[in-house]
């Protein structure tokens, strides 16, 4: 698993599932010569049990194993439609504070910033994934991304656009790139992104106290100009990588037999990178119109 990237997939009950062993399966005889029902497969019936004729078990023999969905684990197809729920709520929300007065909007984006910290932090340490919470972070993150994107596109128009454009690009060339094998959460990669990422935090806190105690006038602090330029780059790569361990953490989750229900916590891990993702890119563009 990849450790050291989205604290989601890293937590202990995701990896812990993602590290048992698969279910056994629900059809035919496993490698100790047991049927589905745990009894001894060696052509002797257990105690109490009567004779199969020959018809019987050559229908039981023909039975196809039991798939992933029928097994009650996680799928490539559980995480896609989960996640494309969680980004359902994720435009609801946007498309509220979308809708509303400019001050309402900001107001709303306050909410969702604050709401969806407190959430995430509940969601990430929760020790089972609740679908009614990942549903309400990622609602509460739409009020924020709304609100965000109402405020920058009142001051550079058509800016929301493009970030959503570009977010659905990077995704979309990740991904791509990740099912081609051309990028990998190598383990050279991950320490590269551990610096890399511990170096962007302290810069960002730095930044923002900077920013609330008035030591600098620029409307993104620090991360104006051409230094605010590379910094945005920088994040952006950081949250496409990020997208590259996430799909390494689910690829190793379906492969090793996790829960069905951990393909919430899967779809939660994309939502908040997406999220992320999008508020860089929709700042570098920002911060590109605003030097124009």
């Amino acid at each position: 698993m990849a450790l050291g990237g989205n604290p989601i997939f890293n937590g202990k009950n995701f990896r812990g599932a993602t590290q048992a062993p698969p279910v056994p399966q629900a059809y035919g005889h496993n490698n100790y010569g047991q049927n589905q029902f745990g009894q001894q497969g060696y052509g002797q019936p257990g105690y109490g049990q009567q004779s199969m004729s020959d018809d019987q078990l050559q229908q039981m023999y023909n039975r196809p194993a039991a798939g992933p969905a029928e097994t009650g684990r996680m799928t490539f197809d559980d995480v896609i439609v989960k996640t494309a729920v969680c980004l359902g709520a994720v435009v609801v929300g946007a498309a509220v504070t979308l809708s509303v007065a400019l001050g309402l909007a900001s107001m709303l984006m306050i909410v969702g910033a604050l709401g969806g910290f407190v959430l995430a932090l509940v969601n990430t340490f929760k020790k089972q994934p609740s679908p009614a919470l990942i549903l309400a972070y990622a609602a509460l993150e739409g009020l924020f991304l709304g609100g965000l994107t109402r405020v920058l596109d009142t001051m550079y128009p058509g800016v929301g656009l493009q970030a959503v454009v570009g977010t659905l690009s990077v995704f979309a060339v990740t991904l791509l790139l990740f099912k081609s094998g051309k990028v990998r959460a190598t383990p050279k990669a991950m320490k590269f992104f551990m610096i890399a990422i511990v170096g962007y935090a302290l810069f960002s806190l730095v930044n923002m106290v900077m920013m609330m105690t008035g030591l600098t006038n620029e409307p993104f602090g620090l991360r104006s100009g051409i230094i605010g330029v590379v910094i945005g780059i920088l994040a952006i790569g950081l949250a496409a990588f990020s997208l590259v361990m996430d799909f390494t953490n689910i690829e190793e989750g379906v492969r090793n037999g996790a829960p069905e229900r951990f393909s919430w916590t899967a779809a939660f891990g994309l939502t908040v990178t997406l999220v992320w993702l999008y508020v860089e890119i929709i700042r570098l563009l920002a911060i590109l119109r605003g030097d124009d």
